[in-house]
C-alpha cells in the first residue's frame, strides 16, 4: 500500500506529545515491509489559504512551525490524490483536526484534511467526501471548515461502548455514497493507550468498512494520521488499519 511520508516527520518540532521522539519510527518499524513509500511534498499556500484565514497562517509562520504544517498539508493533500484510484495513507504530523479556519490547539496548526479535500473539490476532482474521524478527541476543525459545505458529511463515532462504536460506524459508512472517504485515523482510542476502549483488531475491521463503502460507491480512500500516542501499540494499529484499507 502506498504510504506518503518525509524524514521531516521524524523531527521534534515542538513540545507536544505529537511531536515526541520515536513517534514516526514506531510506525515505520512496523509497517516498512507494507508500504511503497512516496515522499511528501508541502502543499502550495494557494491550497492552505483556501482552508485558513491570513492571519493564521502567519501565526503558525511566526511560531516557526509553516514549513512543517504545509509538508503534512501537502502529504495529506498527495494521499487524497492517490485515494481516488488506490488506497493510500499519509503518515503525517504535526495532525490536523483541531485546526479552524482561523485558529488551531490540540497539536495542530493546519487542517491536513480540509486542505485535501477543498483542493480535490476545488479541482472537480470529487463530487462527495465522507470523512470518519475516530480519534479520542472530537475534531472540531474538520467541523468548522468542512461541516457547512453540503458536499461533505463528518462522522466522529460518539458511542461509548465498543460494539455499539463498531455497529454504527459501519452503519454510517454503509449509508454514504461518497466517491471519496477520508479517515482522519486518531489512534488513542485503544486499549492501551487514552481512549481505553477499541483493540488493534478493530482498526482492521473500520479499514475493512471504508474499503468496502469506497467500492460500493465506485470511488476512493485514504487514511492520514491524527493521534496515538502509546509507542508500544501505535504501528501495530496503523499496520491493521493499512490492511484492512488493503483488503
Amino acid at each position: 500500500m502506498k504510504v506518503v511520508f518525509h524524514e521531516d516527520f521524524c523531527s521534534v518540532y515542538t513540545s507536544d506529545p505529537a511531536a515526541a521522539a520515536g513517534r514516526m519510527e514506531a510506525i515505520v518499524s512496523v509497517i516498512e515491509r507494507q508500504a511503497q513509500w512516496i515522499d511528501a511534498k508541502p502543499a502550495p499556500e494557494k491550497e492552505i489559504a483556501a482552508v485558513h484565514t491570513a492571519r493564521h497562517i502567519e501565526n503558525v509562520r511566526r511560531q516557526g512551525l509553516y514549513d512543517i504544517a504545509a509538508l503534512a498539508a501537502g502529504g495529506a493533500l498527495q494521499a487524497a490524490e492517490t485515494g481516488r484510484k488506490e488506497p493510500c495513507f499519509a503518515l503525517i504530523r504535526p495532525p490536523g483536526h483541531h485546526a479552524s479556519a482561523d485558529s488551531s490547539w490540540g497539536f495542530c496548526y493546519f487542517n491536513n484534511m480540509a486542505v485535501a479535500l477543498c483542493s480535490l473539490k476545488n479541482r472537480n476532482m470529487i463530487r462527495k467526501a465522507f470523512v470518519l474521524d475516530f480519534d479520542l478527541h472530537f475534531g472540531d476543525g474538520n467541523v468548522n471548515i468542512l461541516e457547512k459545505k453540503e458536499w461533505v458529511r463528518i462522522y466522529n463515532p460518539p458511542e461509548r461502548r465498543r460494539e455499539d462504536y463498531l455497529r454504527e460506524t459501519e452503519r454510517e459508512l454503509s449509508a454514504t455514497d461518497a466517491d471519496i472517504i477520508g479517515i482522519s485515523a486518531g489512534f488513542d482510542h485503544h486499549a492501551d493507550d487514552w481512549g481505553g476502549l477499541l483493540e488493534t483488531e478493530d482498526y482492521y475491521s473500520m479499514g475493512t468498512m471504508v474499503r468496502r463503502a469506497a467500492d460500493k460507491n465506485k470511488g476512493g480512500c485514504f487514511a492520514i494520521l491524527e493521534g496515538g500516542y502509546n509507542h508500544d501499540v501505535l504501528g501495530q494499529n496503523v499496520s491493521a488499519l493499512l490492511e484492512g484499507l488493503s483488503s
